[in-house]
């Protein structure tokens, strides 16, 4: 789950990150007052969950009154990068000595929480990265010892940081790890962590991605969440219990298990086609969740076909034969499909798929010849 800006914020201080004062409002008024409290000059930000902001003229200072009414009414229902801006944060202008960045990802190569730091901060770090790779100092942390004081010092170090300001930046980085691990997240990033005139260090925004596996144990954070930042798709899976990615594809893809998902992506790719998803129904899937996987699937307008891998273990081949039925009884599609059933009770699954004869489903008994012909369907409704 990605937190607003001011969210992120709001996380970071419970761990003693500092962060300029700042409120929150979703109208213009609110707005006007959240600048009156703060004090002038102040900064009008748009809440989205996409960068490039300022560059979008989503980040306004004003100077008073005035400015915080006009830049609020030009920014609340800005279009930015195809996000509307419901919602605004006013924040108290900072004095910026220098733009560091800093950021901790869950490296899942490694296996470990992986630090980064920069003086280069304030621009897209993809291109500091690819402009020069050594400006950006990074660290693995054992998660058994965790973030130590020589950590900090090393990345400081190493990322030419001012000689007095070491100590704050490594203090702000064990900061920040402890908000990682106690919230459980998966990315924490400041951009940019700013050095003020009195050599403070403050984190001037913050993107903070949550692990949604874990928000069950966070229940301040789960509360965060606003459906209406979310793609309708993704929600209305969230919604239903199943566990869904959305990809830039035209094949929808249904599988049994995790594994087996990314397997059918991988192999529906190297037959030449574009998953539009990733879904796994799950272990022990019933019709029930069968027809309301087809229903997320074929809520994206892009997918063309749709492929049904099911390997039958706890999951019962003649259930999710039964779930197709039904959902093709309710829903009428107007796309192919390609079932592939194989495992517990495959054969009653495909004696009722044939005695249903439901129109423009195509049985197949490969995970191969199943992926080489949805591709040939796709191409087909394409043509």
């Amino acid at each position: 789950m990605d937190l607003l800006e001011y969210q992120g914020k709001q996380l970071f201080a419970r761990h003693g990150v500092a962060v300029p004062s700042g409120l929150p409002a979703t109208t213009v008024a609110e707005a006007v007052d959240a600048a009156d409290k703060i004090g002038y000059p102040c900064v009008v930000k748009a809440q989205v969950q996409v960068g490039g902001r300022g560059k979008a003229g989503g980040i306004k200072v004003a100077q008073d009154r005035q400015e915080a009414q006009l830049h609020s009414q030009a920014i609340l229902g800005m279009d930015i990068k195809g996000h509307t801006v419901h919602e605004i944060w006013v924040e108290a202008a900072s004095d910026i000595a220098s733009e560091y960045y800093a950021s901790i990802v869950f490296d899942r190569s490694a296996k470990a929480p992986l630090v980064m730091l920069s003086t280069q901060g304030g621009m897209d770090i993809e291109e500091v990265a690819e402009r020069d790779p050594n400006a950006i100092a990074k660290l693995h942390v054992d998660p058994l010892l965790g973030f130590q004081e020589f950590h900090g010092r090393r990345l400081a170090f190493e990322a030419g940081v001012d000689e007095d300001v070491v100590r704050p930046i490594a203090a702000i980085l064990a900061r920040l790890y402890e908000a990682f691990v106690a919230e459980e997240a998966m990315l924490v990033e400041v951009n940019p962590l700013i050095i003020t005139g009195d050599r403070d260090v403050w984190a001037l925004d913050a993107k903070v991605t949550l692990d949604d596996n874990a928000l069950y144990r966070h229940p301040e954070n789960a509360a965060l969440r606003n459906p209406g930042n979310e793609d309708p798709q993704e929600q209305m899976a969230h919604e239903r219990g199943l566990t869904f990615v959305k990809l830039d594809g035209d094949i929808g893809i249904l599988g049994n298990g995790a594994g087996l998902v990314m397997s059918t992506i991988d192999v529906v790719s190297q037959a030449g086609g574009s998953p539009a998803n990733f879904l796994d129904a799950g272990g022990g899937s019933k019709a029930e969740a069968i027809t309301s996987a087809v229903e997320v699937i074929l809520a994206n307008p892009n997918v063309k076909a749709v492929l049904f891998n099911i390997f039958g273990g706890i999951t019962r081949c003649d259930e999710v034969a039964k779930g197709l039925i039904e959902a093709f009884a309710q829903i009428n599609p107007i796309v192919p499909f390609v079932v592939r059933l194989d495992g517990t009770n495959d054969v009653e699954g495909r004696r009722l798929l044939a005695e249903a004869n439901l129109p423009n489903v195509h049985a197949q008994d490969t995970m191969l010849g199943a992926a080489q012909k949805v591709v040939e369907l796709a191409q087909g409704v394409a043509s």
